[in-house]
């Protein structure tokens, strides 16, 4: 590794941001005098808000293009219509089972819940203000009796109007998903020139995306610092622990229970040995944080060691790099329940029945449109939070734990890609793993 820190990765980059941000919110700025630590701290909350405002100004347009992009290809592929609707399905049912394990968990141990003192500080000085009367209003007397309102929410009357509001994004989401289902059913010149356009915007967001993402070991920095000086170290470590704790049952549960049920009993192979063969592709994913860094190494295992036809690993693999994102929608619930709880913690906001759900299906769609983009779920969390009525900045609450997340939820993302092909495979007459049959063909 190069000794200059601006050319090192990423991950590495924020991790010294986080290193340094303990050091000036723990150490320097207590001991600092009165004026400069407040000086300091007013900084590095601009320096945060400017960062969460650019990450916030390419949400719609990112989600847009994303999904569309993503949808339209399932109704464009008459010759895989049959492979193309089981995979959906698949990747639906996998992804809510994962969110709901996720939403258990963080229900059961309740990470967030803590002194009302250790939740201020943790979700910083302005935890009292920090919601505004507009957001307060919108979450104010929530209860079950709201599942109702869900639903009037994903058809808004108008689209233009909730694309302006990044807490009514639920319309943007159902109508770019619609949108992208019936450009597949356009003529095929007319789909063509749609999905030139969508995949072409599409890529240009990544790429801004990508730009703003490149500032955030600084945005971080920003962000952590304030919690750090007006928390107590050992409170905040304690409570991120548990959330630590948290998230890796629910990933563990995921993994080893809910997609070995799918190995056993859908695509009848003996889930040990899937577990075992697909350990190279789980190694890479875990290292590289990337489903799509991962994807040859994907492809040429899932191939050669499962025995799964090209026609089926090229079609479900690559697509599921892109849009099943089990791991990552599980994280997102149990971050934007964590961050409830917090603030529930402090008296403010207690997160009903229909916000639960809400947060469920938005995990889920938020983690297919923002998936193909380092740090993801960051964006992804941006959307959620306002959607039932929590402020984007307490994303920083989580950050000191998140890259080692990020491995292990790619990991299980990727190795519910394996799952998916295999168990698709097998529906559609393949016998995976059986090399007595591959062998006569």
């Amino acid at each position: 590794m190069t000794t200059n820190p601006i050319k090192w990765r990423l991950h590495w980059q924020i991790l010294l941001s986080l290193i340094l941000a303990v050091l000036f919110g723990a150490l320097l700025l207590p001991n600092a005098g009165e004026g400069f630590g407040g000086g300091f701290i007013r900084f590095c909350q601009f320096i945060g808000t400017l960062f969460m405002n650019a990450l916030k100004m390419v949400i719609v347009p990112l989600i847009v293009a994303s999904i569309i992009s993503g949808v339209m290809h399932l109704g464009a592929e008459k010759g895989v219509g049959r492979m193309g609707l089981k995979t959906f399905l698949y990747y639906t049912l996998s992804g809510t089972a994962a969110v709901i394990i996720g939403l258990i968990m963080v229900n059961l141990i309740q990470p967030g819940k803590v002194d009302a003192e250790i939740a201020a500080g943790m979700l910083g000085s302005g935890a009292e203000t920090s919601l505004s009367q507009g957001l307060m209003d919108k979450v104010e007397g929530r209860s079950s009796s709201d599942l109702f309102d869900i639903f009037l929410r994903m058809f808004p009357p108008n689209i233009i109007d909730a694309a302006t509001n990044n807490g009514q994004l639920l319309g943007v989401i159902t109508f770019s998903i619609l949108f992208g289902i019936f450009i597949g059913k356009l003529p095929e010149s007319q789909r063509a020139t749609q999905q030139a356009f969508w995949e072409s915007a599409q890529n240009v967001m990544l790429k801004l995306t990508d730009f703003i993402i490149r500032f955030a070991p600084i945005g971080v920095f920003g962000l952590v610092v304030p919690v750090i000086f007006d928390t107590r170290l050992g409170d905040l470590f304690g409570t991120l622990a548990w959330f630590f704790i948290t998230v890796l049952l629910a990933l563990a549960i995921h993994f080893a229970i809910n997609l070995a049920l799918v190995l056993k009993f859908v695509a009848k192979v003996n889930p040990l040995t899937h577990y075992r063969e697909m350990a190279p592709v789980l190694l890479t994913a875990f290292s590289t944080a990337s489903s799509s860094a991962t994807l040859p190494l994907t492809i040429e295992t899932v191939e050669d060691r499962a025995k799964v036809s090209k026609k089926v690993s090229s079609f479900t693999l690559p697509l599921g790099a892109t849009v099943n994102m089990d791991g990552t929608a599980l994280y997102e619930c149990v971050v934007v329940l964590f961050i409830a709880q917090l603030y529930a913690s402090t008296g403010q906001i207690a997160l009903g029945l229909g916000d639960q759900l809400l947060v469920v299906f938005l995990a889920l769609t938020t983690s297919i449109g923002v998936a193909g983009i380092p740090a993801a779920s960051l964006v992804a969390i941006a959307v959620i939070l306002p959607a039932v009525g929590l402020p984007v900045e307490a994303i920083g609450v989580v950050w000191l734990t998140d890259r080692v997340l990020d491995m292990c939820r790619t990991s299980v993302n990727v190795f519910s890609d394996t799952v998916g092909a295999v168990a698709i495979a097998s529906t559609e007459g393949e016998r995976p793993y059986d090399e007595d049959y591959h062998a006569s063909r």
